[in-house]
């Protein structure tokens, strides 16, 4: 199953004034299509983020990641086919490198180790972490917006 989401606030240009993209752009990797719903209004609440896609199997995120200019991948681990270890892998050899977040229910230590060594940023548990993802998506706007000034 693969959703296509966009924020009410989405144009058609999606680039400001000076060229630069307005918003930072997430890649949502769920396979539940309830959850995935939860956390796409979640990201849309945050001011500046939005769910570019969201995809439910390993072989659709590694496409996705490869064909969207995405900042940030939000990613489960057990998928509908393949895992999130899988995507994390590919990740490794692919050019473009986004931000990665683990959110699942499987947070045991090995797997958080495991994810952490393949390149993901944070690992979330999905049973207690849900309200510390606004306030990191957030801080990831405000880096991508300083590092824009530099330039």
């Amino acid at each position: 199953m693969h959703f296509e989401t966009k924020s009410s606030s989405s144009n058609s240009d999606e680039r400001g004034v000076t060229g630069e993209r307005s918003d930072l752009r997430v890649l949502l990797v769920e396979d539940s299509p309830v959850i995935c719903g939860l956390i796409t209004e979640i990201i849309n609440d945050v001011p500046g983020v939005r769910v570019a896609e969201s995809v439910g199997s390993e072989r659709e995120a590694i496409e996705a990641v490869g064909r969207l200019d995405v900042d940030v991948v939000i990613l489960d681990l057990q998928l509908r086919k393949g895992t999130g270890f899988g995507v994390l892998r590919a990740m490794r050899e692919m050019p473009k490198k986004p931000i990665v977040l683990v959110l699942t229910n499987f947070a045991l230590r090995s797997y958080r180790e495991t994810a952490l060594a393949l390149g993901a940023r944070d690992f979330l548990d999905k049973s207690r972490d849900y309200d510390r993802l606004p306030a990191i998506l957030a801080e990831m706007r405000e880096q991508a917006q300083a590092e824009a000034a530099r330039l």
